[in-house]
């Protein structure tokens, strides 16, 4: 099997995605694995390598098309303008016209199989929302992209995989949107993933609680008895191992997550605090149900770091492992299929 192409978007050019791209890559035994394709630009690829004065001597390939990438070297496509600067700390128009350029044209060799897998570089929503990007994040937008009906945002690690019913939206709007279709939709997603994607034969998964305490039978709220229950019935009426509603405080205070291949949070925050708690340093964003891979790290651009040469790389270099992983399943699982297809 050839070495895969995996594409990097820059992320907000302002934020510390070139440093941890650069830093992840800076090690040359990582380019025997995978073939880079970075999408932003050489000139600032070039200004944040001087502010890592330990990567200087490391050299790029510029190039106009991913199928112009060489092997063992960092490639780089270059899709911004010439007089492109950086300013790093600082959220700009400028900056997130240039992580909507980058991702557009990765998205686009994506489509055409030009790169493997695509690992996104941390974007300014707010900033990307002011130039007209239409979508609170990453997943939302893939979904659209490559025109599939729901997909869920999956966090990994070596020791926790979660993923939520809600996503980015208000505190105040997470009860209405909970129902039991959402809820099965999301396990429904997540056990094929897990079989698929990351070679878990039976999955376990299991369903937090919305409410403190389970709902305490209805005296904290009743939408574990109307609908969180009964969604974790009928998707084991499906044949899914799915298991809960487990409160969460004793749930992640327990570590009762590392009995169960993944855990469904209600909403954002519920999962995300704890994943971060847990796995910051290594954890990788993945956009479950799509037909294609896209992983990121699991942190923002971080402006406060940015220029500076403290960012850690280690969830870069992770997100980066992380699709190489998941192809390697993929073509597994699917070779498996057709295997059965053809007894």
């Amino acid at each position: 099997m050839n070495k895969p192409i995996v594409g990097i978007t820059q992320g907000d050019s302002n934020g510390i995605g070139y440093e941890v791209i650069i830093k992840a890559l800076s090690d040359p035994r990582i380019l025997d694995m995978f073939t880079p394709v970075i999408y932003g630009s050489p000139k600032l690829f070039g200004f944040y390598k001087k502010t890592l004065p330990e990567m200087e001597q490391l050299d790029c390939y510029v190039i106009s098309q991913a199928s112009e990438a060489k092997p063992k070297t960092i490639n780089i496509v270059n899709c911004l303008p010439d007089n492109v600067f950086a300013e790093p700390g600082k959220a700009t128009g400028e900056s997130a016209k240039a992580a909507i350029t980058a991702i557009n044209r990765a998205v686009q060799d994506l489509k055409d199989g030009a790169i493997d897998t695509l690992v996104t570089g941390p974007i300014d929503k707010r900033a990307m929302t002011a130039e007209g990007f239409g979508y609170a994040g990453h997943t939302d937008y893939f979904r659209d992209v490559f025109g599939v009906q729901d997909v869920t945002m999956l966090m990994v690690s070596s020791r926790i995989r979660l993923g939520v019913v809600t996503g980015h939206i208000p505190l105040k709007d997470v009860p209405a949107a909970i129902t039991r279709e959402r809820i099965l939709g999301k396990l429904r997603l997540m056990s094929a993933s897990l079989k698929e994607d990351f070679g878990v034969v039976e999955p376990r998964i299991a369903v937090l609680s919305l409410n403190p305490h389970s709902g305490d039978g209805g005296l904290l709220g009743n939408e574990e008895q109307e609908v969180i229950i009964p969604a974790i019935k009928q998707a084991t009426e499906e044949g899914l191992l799915a298991f809960g509603p487990f409160s969460p405080d004793g749930y992640f205070g327990l570590s009762h997550y590392e009995n169960f291949d993944a855990t469904l949070a209600m909403y954002h925050d519920q999962g995300l605090a704890p994943f971060k708690t847990i796995a910051f340093d290594d954890g990788v964003n993945y956009t479950a149900g799509l037909p294609v891979i896209r992983t990121s790290p699991d942190h923002g651009t971080a402006p406060g770091l940015a220029g500076r040469g403290e960012a850690d790389a280690r969830s870069m270099r992770a997100a980066i492992f992380a699709s190489i992983d998941i192809l390697s399943h993929r073509r597994r699982w699917r070779k498996l299929q057709e295997n059965k297809l053809a007894l």
